[in-house]
């Protein structure tokens, strides 16, 4: 995954706690085994009105935000279900980072396994961020290595836990995590029994 350090660009904001994943990404658009594609299913059935043509309205379907890069919502995102095709279909339609009060745990690590940022910041925050992302032509900066957010006349610090922090900076997800070992798993792999089977690196 590629490594983040500063995030920059368009917000768009969808005021809704409790946004589910089966909502982000609705269970019938699920088929797919890559994890491209599902960016033009994100939050269908919003996204459309009662014949399923698109609804202009919509945060996603307005020409203004569609480069945005950061979303900003309610408490409890990515509650539900612990469907990855959730964070994939957030990224593939174009979000480098969500903003939120409170995120579901498992929704949580999902975005973490592939560098799509998740920031926690108090309600106050959050509905000032919506305030401000009502206009399209303000910007919003999040530096991961100073851990800010900033926006028009916003600035807020937020947490992150440190080893997650050290691998979304260096772009490491777990197999290049794990790859960073690699001497060491090969050397103990070089001491056991032939017959018992190997994880070693070579192709």
């Amino acid at each position: 995954m590629d490594p983040i350090g500063i995030i920059q660009g368009k917000m768009a904001g969808l005021p809704r706690a409790n946004v589910d994943t089966d909502q982000i990404i609705p269970k019938q658009f699920l088929k797919r085994v890559e994890r491209s594609g599902f960016g033009p299913f994100l939050f269908y059935d919003w996204a459309r009105d009662a014949e399923g043509e698109l609804d202009p309205a919509f945060i996603t379907n307005r020409p203004e935000y569609q480069n945005a890069v950061v979303l900003v919502s309610g408490p409890n995102f990515g509650s539900g279900s612990s469907r990855e095709h959730a964070p994939w279909a957030l990224e593939d339609w174009g979000f480098r980072a969500i903003i939120a009060p409170s995120f579901a745990d498992i929704f949580l690590n999902n975005c973490h396994k592939i560098g799509l940022l998740p920031v926690v910041l108090p309600d106050a925050a959050v509905a000032r961020l919506i305030e401000i992302a009502q206009d399209p032509e303000n910007e919003v900066t999040i530096d991961l290595e100073t851990q800010t957010v900033a926006a028009a006349d916003f600035k807020a610090s937020f947490e992150i836990d440190a080893f997650v922090k050290h691998s979304l900076v260096n772009g490491l997800d777990h197999v290049a995590l794990t790859e960073q070992h690699a001497e060491a798993i090969d050397a103990y792999e070089a001491t056991r029994p032939d017959y018992l089977p190997r994880a070693g690196f070579e192709l």
